[in-house]
């Protein structure tokens, strides 16, 4: 319908005016860039940007853990203390405690001592060689007698509280073993970050003089170690997480950085934005499955005698925060590529949003036509729509980024609440709905 410039413009033609204006405006900027599209130069600088930003955010990820572990004696015992109730870890201290007791027990001493008793007792010779004999169910009694006394107080609370302490005074020693630095009361021997179960063998030598064996207050104070973690190569791999605990402050925002030259470098930004974005989670997910992977190859390494499923049980802890901070960032990658790929002209994309648009106007219709008067709010919403959005996006950028370990479902809260911010900015902006007044005016003849 045509109209001359005097007359006002209806909301539905001011709306079809916009779309006109924004679909030109598409337009003419995609074929600004035509004569210089298939530049070679360009379009590589770009590729090689995001992948060394994948690069980066790989390593970034595990010197964030590597800071975590070694500067947070809290995160560090909230890492291992649960080990404390895990079965193969307190089978495994059992074991070891109850070899170091019965070591400092002379089992053919104790036997010559019932002989000699024996014999000043008038026994019968015969007799009293009988008793010699009882070597082999003697030791095996005490073992048994040692062992259940040791797993009680392994499944105790004063286990527990002891593996807790001892952790926190082992922190120095995992600090010595990731970064070469100084050690504390455990230590680094041999490659390996141990912790001193001293308190339990003294916890059980006294479980057992209760229980009569008199014999078990003569041992001696024994220092076991118990290992946490252990590698041949620990010496090589301490120099390189001490690059990373170096960079561990500076890596992510370089890596930030370098994807966002990649992402400005390349023709269209929005397609190297999904790019970018799916090269972090491919990177996130080749560094899960090297977690995967090394683990099989630590258990095979493992010394004679130890425990694989204890030793399996550490290895988990250790770097569960760090296949959390895996999962958290190949969770915002595949945010950010499907945020990317919705906000282009596709037709899913556009059937998306569309769809999304004429919901939310339908509910805004509803409310406006229940007595809701937005106006000044209307109006500015529509005129600032687009800077509203990316101070939305802005900020749910800023709040991942500076959150100190942030996990899978920070991740998927934030994005939640960067989609309800979108919906009230769309809810509140009135600039392309029919307002009450504007129908009364327009039916008046």
């Amino acid at each position: 319908m045509a109209h001359t410039g005097d007359e006002p413009l209806s909301n539905q033609e001011r709306s079809e005016l916009d779309e006109l204006r924004h679909r030109v405006g598409a337009l003419e900027s995609g074929t600004r860039p035509q004569a210089a599209r298939h530049h070679p130069f360009r379009s590589t600088g770009s590729v090689l940007l995001i992948l060394f930003a994948a690069l980066l955010s790989l390593l970034s990820v595990v010197a964030v853990w590597a800071n975590s572990v070694v500067r947070d004696t809290d995160r560090y015992v909230a890492t291992v203390g649960p080990l404390a109730s895990h079965p193969e870890v307190q089978r495994a201290v059992t074991r070891r405690v109850t070899d170091q007791v019965l070591a400092q027990i002379d089992v053919d001493a104790l036997v010559k001592q019932l002989q000699d008793t024996v014999s000043e007792k008038g026994v019968p010779p015969r007799a009293a060689q009988l008793v010699g004999n009882l070597h082999a169910p003697i030791t095996s009694g005490l073992k048994q007698l040692v062992s259940g006394t040791v797993e009680r107080v392994v499944t105790s609370t004063a286990f527990k509280t002891v593996w807790v302490e001892g952790n926190r005074r082992a922190h120095s020693a995992v600090e010595k073993a990731l970064t070469g630095r100084a050690d504390g009361a455990a230590s680094l021997q041999n490659n390996q970050v141990v912790i001193d179960v001293a308190p339990i063998v003294a916890r059980v030598k006294e479980r057992l003089v209760s229980a009569g064996l008199g014999v078990a207050a003569k041992i001696p104070d024994v220092h076991t170690n118990f290992v946490v973690f252990e590698s041949k190569d620990i010496g090589k791999i301490k120099t390189y997480v001490r690059v990373l605990q170096i960079m561990g402050s500076w890596l992510p925002v370089i890596a930030l950085l370098v994807a966002a030259a990649g992402v400005y470098t390349a023709f269209n930004r929005r397609h190297a934005l999904i790019g970018a974005a799916l090269a972090v989670f491919a990177a996130m997910l080749f560094l899960g499955i090297m977690l995967t992977v090394f683990r099989d190859v630590y258990l095979d390494h493992l010394p004679p005698g130890a425990s694989p499923a204890a030793a399996g049980a550490v290895y988990d802890a250790l770097i569960k925060f760090l296949r959390a901070g895996v999962r958290a960032l190949g969770a915002a990658a595949l945010v950010t590529a499907v945020g990317a790929f919705l906000s282009g002209p596709s037709r899913i994309a556009v059937l998306v949003r569309t769809s999304c648009r004429r919901s939310i106007g339908a509910m805004r219709d509803v409310a406006v036509s229940g007595g809701l008067r937005l106006g000044a709010v209307g109006r500015f919403v529509h005129r600032f729509k687009r800077w509203i959005g990316a101070a939305i996006v802005v900020i749910a950028a800023i709040v991942l980024f500076t959150w100190s370990y942030p996990t899978t479902m920070v991740v998927v809260w934030t994005a939640v609440i960067v989609l309800a911010g979108f919906a009230i900015r769309e809810f509140l902006d009135t600039g392309s709905a029919p307002a009450a007044t504007d129908s009364r005016s327009t039916a008046t003849p």
